[in-house]
């Protein structure tokens, strides 16, 4: 684990330790969801799915894809810009 990594997860674990108890069962959910919109799906999971779609012909010029990126990013720049 990188220094950093264990500072960041001791601030996390202090913060959690002065949360009254009754506030812990929603907060755990929280912390559950945030991971699960964070995680990345396996290598296999997303070849499934890719193949899954192409094979559903569910395919998109590569030019849209990029399209979809750049407004991605310029949404995200306007909001913290």
């Amino acid at each position: 684990m990188a220094v950093a990594e264990i500072a960041y997860r001791a601030q996390v674990l202090a913060e959690i330790e002065r949360i009254p108890p009754e506030y812990l069962p929603p907060l755990l959910k929280m912390v559950e969801a945030f991971r699960e919109s964070v995680a990345l799906p396996t290598t296999e999971e997303s070849f499934r799915q890719g193949w899954a779609e192409a094979m559903r012909r569910e395919l998109y010029p590569l030019t849209q894809l990029w399209a979809d990126i750049e407004d991605d990013e310029a949404v995200v720049a306007r909001r913290d810009g």
